[in-house]
């Protein structure tokens, strides 16, 4: 029951703070326009300088495979980023005091841990979930080339990610105790998650070594399952159009579709499995954390 109450109160302080809702609610969708803009000729050049010789495929299928690799770039952000935001009620209970009349009532320490964790959770799946939705009109609007089973799989991809990102904001924001540093952090994490995701760019395009460092973050593979389920459709179209499977192989590797740790490539139960174990082993350590400190700065 106490944990009910405390998830109430956080989701409820979450969205009356209309600073850290809209803050959350509107970068996917300014991401959707800046990439859609700035980054779409780009992309689409690449697409088709790609192609073999004496290949050219129709302007709708190439206009299908760029949406495509949009809104998976800003949903593999997004959820990461957003759950920054929406966790950054835990650092600012801590900056105004609020923790210590926490700290000092009945509620044990794991229970308050959990109470932040599931309000950050329940806010920032809602605020993912409609921009996944946002991105799929644009996706129809761009070229359609997804079926169910992928717009399913997207959902659930999108999910796992949010519960890795949130484990990961808490534990980051466990350490945080003023205003000052809630900016930084969401700074940096706004700047630098998209690349060492490989959002902003695909990992295939770093150097060698850059690439095996990367492989060993989870964030890697939660951008190859989005991906991979955005594009599967697209892709298998292309097949049908005569392009070589050789070719379509080699796009899925730039494209991080397929992506490989050292010389073996890792396959989509296993990024679920790696993505799982990360947000399991975080939560755990925020957890343990929250139930060994006993004064929280």
């Amino acid at each position: 029951m106490t944990a009910i109450l405390l998830i109430k109160r956080n989701v409820k302080l979450f969205f009356k703070d209309k600073g850290m809702f809209f803050t959350s609610l509107v970068t996917p969708g300014i991401l959707l326009i800046l990439y859609a803009t700035f980054l779409g000729n780009i992309y689409r050049d690449n697409f088709t300088g790609a192609l073999p010789e004496g290949f050219s495929l129709s302007g709708g299928i190439v206009d299908g495979l760029v949406g495509a690799q949009l809104i998976s770039s800003i949903l593999s952000v997004s959820c990461v980023t957003v759950a920054f935001c929406s966790n950054f009620l835990m650092v600012q209970d801590k900056a105004n005091g609020t923790i210590k009349d926490f700290r000092i009532s009945p509620v044990r320490p794991g229970i308050l841990a959990m109470g932040y964790y599931a309000a950050t959770l329940l806010s920032t799946l809602l605020i993912c979930f409609a921009a996944a939705g946002i991105c799929l009109g644009y996706v129809a609007f761009a070229g359609w080339y997804l079926s169910l089973k992928d717009v399913c799989l997207l959902f659930l991809d999108v999910a796992l990610l949010v519960f890795f990102g949130v484990a990961l904001s808490s534990l980051i924001n466990f350490f945080l105790s003023t205003q000052g540093q809630i900016s930084a952090v969401g700074t940096i994490i706004s700047a630098g998650y998209g690349f060492i995701c490989g959002a902003y760019m695909p990992i295939s395009s770093f150097g060698e070594g850059l690439q095996k460092a990367l492989s060993f973050l989870p964030g890697t593979y939660g951008t190859s399952l989005i991906r991979n389920h955005t594009m599967r459709g697209v892709l298998a179209e292309i097949r049908a159009q005569g392009v070589p499977a050789s070719v379509t192989e080699e796009l899925g590797n730039a494209l991080d579709c397929n992506i490989y740790f050292f010389d073996h490539k890792v396959e989509i139960l296993e990024m679920y499995g790696i993505l799982a174990a990360a947000a399991a082993i975080l939560l755990a350590v925020y957890i343990l954390l929250n139930a060994l400190r006993k004064n929280v700065h």
